[in-house]
């Protein structure tokens, strides 16, 4: 029996620890010191967890298309208690939205960053990093 419970305790410690290991480190996957600012036009929002994930095209001065995609850092369970939800976002993060977009990007350089800051095409901040301090979008409902 002992043997049995002493099994199941390992068991648990290398499932619980593989968890731990397989969750990325924002420092680790994004350049933390650096902040790049875009327009672009959004073109999906995934409401998932672990954590939020935009995609956007910007457009450059020659008209080449470039595919963007970030995650939002805080998970949805956090965005809920600054008052976010579903609802709330699909209308603020709707495809075809343009907005400005502030992120930490990818290290290994690939068009992908940590989403810091979104602001409308007014300049509002729609959405900000944790506290998001950004208020909810005028006119939209939860």
């Amino acid at each position: 029996m002992r043997t049995k419970m002493k099994t199941c305790l390992w068991i648990s410690a290398l499932i619980t620890a593989g968890a731990a290991w397989a969750h990325h480190g924002s420092a680790v996957s994004y350049d933390l010191a650096q902040r790049i600012t875009m327009k672009g036009t959004i073109t999906d929002f995934k409401y998932i967890n672990p954590h939020p994930s935009l995609f956007w095209d910007v457009k450059d001065d020659k008209g080449n298309v470039t595919h963007w995609a970030g995650e939002i850092a805080p998970n949805t369970a956090q965005l809920q208690q600054e008052g976010w939800g579903r609802k709330r976002s699909d209308a603020a993060l709707a495809a075809g939205t343009v907005v400005t977009i502030t992120l930490s990007p990818s290290r290994s350089g690939n068009p992908v960053g940590l989403i810091q800051k979104i602001e409308n095409a007014a300049g509002e901040a729609v959405l900000g990093q944790i506290g998001l301090g950004a208020p909810p979008p005028a006119g939209t409902k939860q």
